[in-house]
């Protein structure tokens, strides 16, 4: 009954299989390899048009050396002021970037309001060098509580970027959660909507340690390569994280492991909604499930082995709590069986 993280659950078999099999033998080093370039290419497959791909080995390094090479002296980046980035990576961005500020813009449920970051640039013109210079915007996708930007939503964040001229790069740490809950495909959710740098993450959806950077025209991306090695994240058997893409790919199987995590997301939910003493905070979009309990009655589920979060609510949460209740967060992964949702309905009051 674990439902804290989809960084609790392991490798998917296919993708430790894949590991072992790239521990055989010798290859070339440093990205140099012929699986690295296979693996590239099939990033420019699946985005639909060249790309450059810079792997690495956790989200915070991504998401960081992303930012870092959109940086610019004074840089101001603009993100949901709940948004992962600035809540969760310890600093990281702020550091690699050299001394960039994260601006946190209002948004209901986890989502940038365009019109609020549109106010938010406006505050740091250009030419007013104290306020610093508008560098980048980035948006989580799927966000921080697991709710969705639509398309559209991307396209007009990505117009008031352009509008500015300012870089949107976007966090992806569950890409792959939210592709298949929008039905759609990288190229549609990226780039043809106005995002120009992808933070692709594969860890939390069956991967041991695989995460990208991936830069939408590679023209843009001379820094990326002095960048990563910078913060430590050129990996010399840099065929590891290779390997997991390639069996994360292969077969589709990185949209199987999500859909997978999304529909046992609903079945929670819906199992949630079941008990009396639960109340569904929204409808899941993804792989996260949140919910409103008594703290006393989580309590005792936790103490009867589920596991399981506490969270803060969200900007434009409109429920009013009763006594005693407050938010939690479920999560469900690829790992995710019915009958570990079934082991934990039974313990439902």
């Amino acid at each position: 009954m674990i439902f804290a993280s989809d960084n609790w659950a392991g490798a998917h078999p296919k993708i430790a299989a894949a590991l072992s099999a790239g521990a055989q033998g010798y290859a070339s080093a440093y990205g140099t390899g012929e699986l690295d370039r296979k693996v590239e290419q099939r990033f420019c497959e699946l985005f639909e048009r060249d790309v450059a791909v810079f792997f690495v080995g956790t989200g915070t390094a991504a998401n960081s050396i992303a930012l870092a090479s959109l940086s610019r002296p004074g840089g101001v980046a603009f993100c949901h002021t709940e948004a992962h980035v600035i809540e969760d990576e310890g600093g990281a961005p702020e550091f690699l970037t050299g001394g960039a500020r994260l601006r946190g813009v209002t948004g209901d449920l986890g989502r940038m309001d365009p019109k609020a970051l549109d106010a938010a640039i406006r505050l740091h013109p250009a030419q007013f060098v104290h306020s610093g210079q508008p560098m980048a915007a980035t948006i989580t996708q799927a966000t921080e509580i697991g709710t969705l930007y639509g398309l559209d939503q991307i396209a007009v964040i990505g117009e008031v970027c352009r509008e500015h001229a300012i870089p949107l790069h976007l966090d992806g740490a569950r890409f792959a959660n939210a592709l298949v809950a929008l039905e759609t495909t990288p190229a549609e959710m990226t780039w043809k909507r106005g995002v120009d740098i992808v933070s692709f993450g594969g860890t939390k959806n069956g991967c041991w340690c695989a995460e990208a950077v991936v830069v939408m025209d590679p023209a843009k991306a001379s820094d990326l390569p002095f960048l990563r090695k910078r913060s430590a994240h050129l990996f010399s058997k840099s065929r590891f994280i290779a390997a997991q893409f390639d069996a994360y790919f292969e077969d589709g199987l990185w949209l199987e492991t999500a859909r997978h995590a999304n529909a046992m997301a609903a079945t929670l939910a819906d199992r949630l909604e079941e008990s009396p003493a639960v109340r569904l905070a929204w409808k899941p979009q993804a792989n996260e499930v949140f919910a409103l309990i008594h703290t006393q009655i989580a309590s005792e589920l936790q103490a009867r082995g589920a596991r399981f979060h506490q969270w803060n609510l969200p900007q434009g949460f409109s429920q009013t709590l009763n006594d005693g209740e407050a938010l939690y967060r479920f999560v469900t992964s690829f790992a995710t069986t019915p009958a570990d949702i079934e082991a934990f309905g039974a313990l439902l009051p």
